[in-house]
This record gives structure tokens, sequence and C-alpha cells, in this order.
């Protein structure tokens, strides 16, 4: 089987990069006799996999696979006002694929409820934390500290900082006050340097960011929407503590593994960080591999539909 993937998003700095070079890598460890080629223009390929909503094509030579990150755009369409000719024919090419692979059940029941696909055509493929993300050593997490200028203890929160995002509340996360110092993880534009009272790291190498988690008190999560919250994952992964809002989806990601507050309860969030102590819960034992695998079941399953 000859499988045309869209790597094009690999380069992003977010979410999205971090599960196309996992998974990219993961597909290639895992590809058997199957062949994979990297382009978004799948001339001659048994399947198409855009893993991405922008990559999705509406008349695709091949049977076609998409992976849907979440649809918070659908949900909360007041707040990102995506409404145009391109953003309605974006979702219509997800409606066409023979499977969409989504990270959480909570998101193929969303999935459902605002695209009305079946959930047969459904394929959840939860993510896991990069294999670089491990707990690190008192050295390496003190030349980290002192690379990025970081407080001694510290609550963290990673994420991208390119636009004010409002179901992440990051800036009101800012704003509320805490015991401890916040440190800020990702790529920014010039909003987040408005924000008070908080350090920015911008984006960081793996390396970097393991030892950022390893050497924080918790990670605080107050999102109000996510699609999985793979920070999570990865904090846990580095033994750190998490602490998140109390939300479906991270219900069903983490279990027990992590402290919830209710949602919107910033001044909460923050005191649960402060109060958290080690060890951590380990993650889910979910790798990328296990993706992967499921993944090419995917595939395989949409060139016999």
């Amino acid at each position: 089987m000859k499988v045309a993937f869209d790597s094009r998003p690999a380069a992003d700095t977010r979410g999205i990069g971090r599960y196309v070079r996992c998974l990219l890598t993961a597909l290639r460890e895992t590809a058997g006799e199957h062949e994979l080629v990297e382009t978004h223009r799948p001339r001659r390929a048994d399947v198409f996999h855009s893993p991405w909503i922008d990559g999705a094509m509406l008349r695709a030579p091949c049977p076609q696979v998409v992976t849907l990150h979440d649809v918070v755009p659908l949900r909360r369409r007041s707040e990102y006002l995506r409404t145009g000719v391109r953003f309605r024919l974006r979702y219509l090419a997800v409606q066409r694929a023979g499977r969409i692979i989504v990270p959480s059940a909570v998101v193929a029941g969303q999935v459902t409820e605002h695209l009305g696909i079946e959930s047969e055509r459904l394929v959840v493929v939860p993510e896991a934390p990069a294999p670089e993300l491990r707990e690190r050593s008192p050295d390496q997490v003190a030349a980290v500290r002192e690379r990025y200028g970081l407080p001694s203890e510290y609550l963290v929160w990673v994420g991208g900082l390119q636009t004010p995002d409002p179901r992440k509340r990051v800036a009101a996360l800012a704003r509320t006050p805490r015991e401890l110092p916040l440190v800020l993880v990702g790529a920014t534009k010039p909003w987040a340097h408005e924000l008070p009272d908080v350090t920015l790291t911008g984006h960081v190498p793996d390396d970097d960011l393991a030892a950022i988690y390893t050497g924080a008190r918790a990670l605080v999560f107050p999102s109000d929407d996510e699609g999985f919250g793979l920070p999570t994952v990865e904090a846990l992964a580095c033994g750190l503590p998490v602490v998140a809002s109390d939300i479906p989806v991270l219900r069903e990601v983490l279990g027990d593994r992590a402290t919830f507050v209710d949602q919107g309860d910033l001044e909460g969030l923050l005191a649960a960080g402060a109060a958290a102590r080690r060890p951590a819960p380990p993650p889910p034992p979910w790798t990328w591999l296990d993706a992967a695998r499921a993944t090419w079941a995917t595939y395989a399953a949409v060139a016999r539909a």
C-alpha cells in the first residue's frame, strides 16, 4: 500500500506540528512493506492522509483520511469568526473523507454533532508525549533555568502564543494573583509580551522543554476547550504534576492523573498548582508507535472500502 502524507505542517511549532513530526517518525518505524511518501499531491497513491484540515481535498484522486484535531471554530463561532467560503469548503472536504481521525472520543461526538459524520467513519487515535520528553537531571534543569532566566520555583503553561486564543484563558491566567511565578512556554507574537508579570521563553527545543517541565512545581492548564491537551501528558512524562480545568476531554485523556479545578476558577487553579507535590502519576501508556499502528490500520480500512 502506497500512502501519500501531507507533511507541510511539520514545521509548525504548535501542537499540529508536534503531531505531524511524531506521527511521521512512528509511521516510518511501523511501515513494514508499505510505502509512505511525503506529498500533498497524491498522484498514484492508494491512500492520501491530510493531518490538518487545511490540506483536506474536496476531490482527492484516491481514498482520503483527514485528521481533525478539534471543532472549536464550529462550537465557538462568535469567538473565531471563521464563516467564509474557504472555511466552509474545508469542512466539506472533511465530510467527504473516507475516514476521519480524531484525538479523543469527546471530539468524535462533537464531529458527529456539528458535521453530521456517522461514527463508522470516525477513528479515535490518541496522542502521546514525544520520546524526548522525559524527566531530566538537576544539572540539566539548572542549566536551562539559567539559559531562560527562570525563577527557582515556578508554575508553567505550554502552548502557542502567536494569537490570543480565548479558549486557552492565558491572558486571564496572567492577570490572576498567584503565589508562585508563572512561566509561559511557546512561540510568541507582540501581544504576548504585553501580558503582566510572566516569564516568556519563546519556542524551545524538546531537550529544554523537558528540563523546564522537570524544574516546575506544576503545569497549569486553564483551557475551556481542547481536542486532546497534549502538554498535559508531556508534563506527566517529565514527572510534573498537572492541574487542569475540569472539562470532559481532559477527564477522558487524564483520568485520575491530574488535579481538576472548576472551569474558570483561575485562582483555584493557581493555588492548586502551588500546592502540588511530586511524584506525579505516569502518563497514559499509549505511545506514538501505538498511534502509528492505529493509523496504518485506518489506511488499510479506507483502501478496502
